[in-house]
């Protein structure tokens, strides 16, 4: 399982960086909308009472966060590579690994927003490991889908309203492309902007910048009160080796950007790991390889499970990477590299501070909101 999955590793971050090249015409289907408000069996659409366990896993008490009745604000996810489809390019079925991907790395926003997600025929897991062979074509085509919806949500939907966008990895590197091509050009497209959540994706600025990378005008985040911004972090709970995948570039004169959203200004500060209680998509791929990981499963009666301040977590420079790294706290248990060491803590990145993202956005929109209204 380890080997197959090591070389899951190279192969999704070499094929997802073929994704972030300049967008090129294309014929896309109609979007099909894995969430979407009003959407029957919407993923995204759940609950919010949440059980608090300290780091060592103990109950400590239930919170009520109602959800909105009438969000003021939206927010765009594209997922990451969890495909178990055999073709080496998904078709649009909702298969029940993106529902619980997107359960685990979307939902949780929907307290405060309306979430809108496309399904996008993404390169599949068989496609990054070489069991099939994914062409130019089928990476254009993904970028494709989710820029066509990316267009649909705009002319349909957002009528004005603020917008935060948030991907991984695969999803990620999508996203640095529509948002280089669709949003940082656009003067009326960017004042939408609340921020990009651009996590396990090697997001890129100028060394020694916020900017002048992947983007021309979008700066990262250095302030809670600060919008139209980009946060982006790729985790690991120890130095990453020199063969590390993310955190690095080989860009001459740039960057991987690391903001910890905790402490956008710098420093460390304690991170609040949020969860489902519901199980990944059982008998899938990626099931499987975040049992690696050691994420704690206490029993609980709600649908999801927060650990405040369980780990502490800084942006760290050290041998040329630049990561967010993390350090358990009270008795947290320490994370697995999974698959190995280079891929460091990717599969717990959109949750590992899931709670200090949905504050920070929450807090990021009511600032636009009273700067664009």
């Amino acid at each position: 399982m380890r080997s197959k999955l090591r070389l899951l590793t190279l192969a999704t971050v070499a094929s997802a960086c073929l994704l972030a090249g300049p967008g090129a015409a294309g014929v896309s289907a109609k979007t099909v909308w894995l969430c979407k408000p009003g959407k029957p069996s919407n993923p995204c659409a759940v609950g919010f009472h949440t059980t608090n366990f300290s780091p060592t896993g103990k109950r400590l008490s239930i919170s009520n966060i109602p959800g909105k009745k009438r969000p003021r604000y939206d927010c765009f996810y594209v997922y990451p590579t969890v495909s178990d489809q055999k073709t080496a390019a998904a078709n649009l079925d909702i298969d029940p690994e993106l529902r619980s991907i997107a359960l685990y790395q979307a939902a949780r926003y929907g307290s405060d927003c309306r979430v809108y997600a496309p399904v996008y025929r993404q390169i599949t897991l068989a496609g990054i490991t070489g069991q099939a062979t994914a062409t130019e074509a089928d990476r254009q085509r993904a970028y494709n889908d989710v820029r066509a919806a990316w267009r649909t949500y705009l002319r349909k939907y957002n009528k004005g309203r603020g917008v935060m966008v948030v991907g991984h990895s695969q999803g990620t590197f999508v996203l640095r492309n529509l948002v280089a091509n669709e949003i940082d050009p656009k003067p009326k497209v960017r004042r939408r902007l609340i921020s990009a959540v651009l996590l396990g994706g090697n997001v890129l600025v100028k060394k020694g910048s916020d900017r002048g990378g992947d983007f021309k005008h979008i700066r990262a985040c250095r302030s809670p009160d600060q919008v139209g911004c980009v946060v982006a972090f790729s985790t690991f709970g120890a130095q990453p080796p020199a063969a590390a995948i993310f955190g690095r570039s080989n860009e001459a004169g740039q960057e991987v950007l690391c903001t910890n959203p905790a402490a956008l200004g710098g420093g460390s500060a304690k991170l609040t790991p949020v969860q489902p209680t519901e199980p990944f998509a059982p008998g899938t791929t990626i099931a499987a390889v975040i049992a690696l990981v050691g994420v704690p499963d206490p029993a609980a009666s709600t649908p999801w499970r927060a650990f405040p301040d369980s780990y502490r977590g800084r942006c760290s420079s050290a041998g040329g990477s630049n990561v967010l790294r993390i350090d358990p706290l009270g008795g947290a248990p320490t994370l697995t590299p999974s698959p190995d060491a280079g891929w460091g803590l990717h599969l717990v990145d959109a949750n590992i501070a899931l709670g200090n993202l949905v504050g920070l956005v929450r807090h990021q929109a009511e600032r636009w909101l009273i700067t664009h209204r």
